[in-house]
């Protein structure tokens, strides 16, 4: 907003993946952020969750304060020698092994990720669907690739933080001894500064995050909207939908303006183009901002517009471009 002061406000933005039709929350009472969440208020968010994601059991569950932090967590969690990253992915990955000193070696594709699956000590990451490009993969190739991991002792961690509104998810595949799941609360439900994600494995892996967070890991507002949401099952179906028409929609006005979209998420898509940066500094210079990557050139990833005048605005800056491009 500094660098463009004569871009329109208020500044609408569409880097990230976070579903712009937030969950309706109702907030709980004052009276109880006055006090310490109880642990049976825990035990009931790890039972919705285990619920939503399709897990038999919720001591497969371990809730923390938003999926990064349960990242961050992971070398602590597992024991690694070297982690196998699908990339490129979100970044978050790579550095919380670096951080932890343990080596990490990408790969885009998927059959040579699977290919370290024997190496001693191997932890494998893939994002399904991955994140910036949105590509995914079957979940019946994944449990593949994490008992291909078990044989060798090893791990398989996929994190699914875009998956609520695909419906590939692995998770009911748990108990599996070589696989570990991440999710998302705050991207599906639009609603980040609550705060809150959850690590879903075979039980002991999941025992060692909680004893590793120790005594209340997530805050009262996050358990009460969590337990609120990840119930309604009726709202998740509606907003799934809601999402996917939205997607739908952004790919034609992006088509029209002589772009292609790329990836299976409803939350944003890709826009691959040489005149990426050209591209991002237009729509700054009209109060939208969308995402570029650093070493990635010919790329940014567009997120959902929020409400009429947001999607407006984005098919103006997008008519401009056209003129300006012809």
């Amino acid at each position: 907003m500094r660098h463009f002061p004569e871009a329109q406000r208020p500044f609408i933005d569409l880097s990230t993946g976070v579903n712009p039709n937030a969950y309706p929350l109702t907030m709980p009472s004052p009276a109880s952020l006055t006090r310490l969440p109880e642990q049976d208020e825990e035990d009931d968010l790890r039972a919705a969750a285990a619920a939503a994601y399709g897990v038999s059991d919720p001591s497969m569950v371990a809730s923390g304060p938003g999926s990064q932090s349960l990242i961050s967590l992971l070398p602590r969690i597992l024991n690694a020698n070297r982690a196998y990253i699908l990339g490129p992915t979100y970044s978050g990955h790579e550095t919380a092994w670096l951080q932890a000193g343990v080596p990490v070696s990408k790969f885009s594709n998927f059959f040579g990720l699977e290919s370290q699956a024997s190496q001693p000590g191997a932890i494998c990451v893939v994002c399904n669907p991955n994140n910036p490009d949105g590509r995914s993969f079957s979940a019946e190739m994944l449990v593949a690739l994490a008992s291909r991991c078990a044989t060798y002792g090893n791990y398989l961690v996929v994190d699914e933080a875009f998956a609520d509104f695909e419906g590939e998810s692995v998770a009911n595949a748990l108990p599996h001894p070589g696989l570990v799941v991440l999710r998302s609360f705050g991207k599906t439900y639009g609603l980040p500064g609550v705060r809150l994600g959850f690590l879903i494995s075979a039980e002991p892996i999941a025992q060692r995050t909680r004893d590793m967070f120790g005594s209340w890991p997530v805050s009262g507002l996050a358990i009460a909207a969590g337990r609120q949401a990840l119930l309604d099952t009726d709202w998740l179906e509606r907003a799934r939908l809601t999402a996917r028409r939205a997607r739908a929609r952004l790919d034609g006005i992006l088509r029209n303006a002589g772009f292609d979209s790329k990836g299976d998420s409803s939350l944003f898509t890709l826009v691959e183009t040489e005149h990426a940066m050209k591209v991002w500094l237009h729509f700054c210079r009209q109060g939208i901002v969308t995402r570029f990557f650093d070493g990635r050139a010919n790329v940014l990833r567009v997120g959902l517009p929020d409400g009429d005048e947001a999607w407006a605005r984005l098919e103006h800056a997008l008519h401009l471009w056209r003129e300006h491009a012809a």
